[in-house]
């Protein structure tokens, strides 16, 4: 695998960092990356990581644009209200880099599809906006062997981690959130701005994981206060009657 000359210069600014390098760029372009939900989080992951090079990214998400989307969903437009988010956030991809090659899915991820829609992949990110979706994103990734990386944004609070086997998504949240009952940024609210932040965050971590830049940052959650403007970091402690990975041995940065 090579990068062409129109790559070497789109990258360049990337290429010119001593740990991205052009062997990094090559690690990007390489990576085949799964986007849980083109909403809030999504619409900066997946600028973002277009931008940065991903080679192969699938977009997974069977809503449609709604009018009070787009109040921080920028990668859609007033026009598009009524129109999937998956086709129309692929649609993105394709004019921002046309070296990325897509695949979109415009159905609602569950039990049943999850394994099929992931597997293959070398990181899944998710972006949506219920516990029982994220639950099962998290468990077919245990089962999958795949890293994950879960974002999260409500009100003025933002949350972001890599998972890697053990622990995992569910050591950290429990069992208690399987119904899809919770309550969602549309019964809460949410500030337009810290989707964007905290979904920019998600893709740093997301190319630092792929070309290994820095610590490894799996079992670490990244906490962001709108109000305060402080981030913190919490270590999340494996669950040893998990039922999604307490039959795995601990990963490397596993505390427990």
């Amino acid at each position: 695998m090579t990068l062409s000359d129109d790559e070497l210069d789109r990258y360049a600014r990337h290429i010119a960092l001593p740990q991205v390098g052009g062997a990094g760029q090559l690690r990007l372009k390489a990576a085949r990356v799964a986007v849980v939900g083109a909403g809030g989080i999504g619409a900066a992951v997946i600028p973002a990581l277009a931008g940065a090079g991903i080679g192969q990214m699938t977009i997974i998400d069977g809503d449609r644009v709604e009018l009070s989307n787009l109040q921080r969903q920028s990668i859609y437009n007033s026009g598009q209200v009524g129109m999937a988010k998956a086709r129309l956030a692929s649609h993105f991809v394709m004019a921002r880099n046309p070296y990325v090659a897509l695949t979109s899915v415009d159905e609602r991820i569950d039990a049943d599809n999850a394994a099929d829609l992931l597997a293959g992949h070398d990181l899944v990110i998710d972006g949506t906006d219920n516990f029982a979706t994220r639950l099962v994103v998290s468990d077919t990734c245990v089962a999958l062997g795949l890293p994950l990386l879960s974002a999260a944004a409500q009100q003025f609070q933002g949350q972001v981690a890599l998972f890697r086997a053990r622990p995992c998504y569910r050591c950290f949240v429990g069992d208690a959130f399987d119904a899809d009952d919770c309550d969602t940024c549309a019964d809460l609210g949410v500030l337009g701005a810290l989707t964007a932040t905290v979904g920019s965050f998600a893709a740093l971590l997301a190319i630092r994981a792929i070309t290994g830049i820095g610590d490894n940052a799996a079992g670490t959650l990244h906490l962001f206060d709108g109000l305060t403007l402080s981030w913190r970091q919490l270590r999340i402690s494996s669950e040893p009657t998990c039922r999604a990975c307490g039959q795995l041995s601990p990963a490397p940065s596993d505390p427990s």
